[in-house]
């Protein structure tokens, strides 16, 4: 766990929410989050959530799995913002449901605005918009730089 050196500074005081799932737009997020967590002094809570239904692994496999992600997330984040204080999270079921849950007495929640799951032209029901509707905090979806964007050409 990334955290900052006793004496270095006050304790972290509110909490950034981030959903991470491997893809070049949660890692996107992630950065983001991690730099408004250190600029504002709060925790960066990382949350790694998976589905149920997984036929072909076990449940331990998926756990390692997931642990693997927010190893990797809290090595990148130890990049980007040294010092910040990280925790990381997995969650089984739905991502959107997880991370609306999570946003109760959070600061921010920050998503990015596509994942792995779906089409990439799907929006309606995605992660990003069902936690713009229903977050409790205020929420940031990060997108792709303007050069990256798919315009379903």
């Amino acid at each position: 766990m990334n955290a900052a050196a006793p004496g270095q500074g006050p304790a972290p005081t509110g909490r950034v929410v981030v959903g991470i799932d491997g893809s070049e737009g949660s890692n996107r997020a992630l950065e983001w989050a991690a730099i408004e967590a250190a600029r504002s002094g709060a925790v960066l809570e990382v949350h790694a959530v998976y589905g149920p239904g997984y036929v072909f692994v076990t449940p331990h496999e998926v756990e390692r799995a997931m642990q693997r992600l927010l190893d990797d997330a809290d090595k990148h984040t130890a990049d980007v913002a040294p010092g910040v204080a990280f925790k990381g999270v997995i969650q089984q079921g739905s991502a959107a449901q997880s991370l609306i849950e999570s946003s109760k007495g959070a600061d921010l929640l920050v998503v990015g605005s596509r994942g792995r799951g779906g089409f990439s032209g799907l929006l309606l029901g995605s992660v990003s918009q069902q936690c713009s509707l229903h977050a409790h905090c205020p929420i940031v979806i990060v997108r792709p730089p303007e050069d990256q964007v798919d315009t379903g050409a």
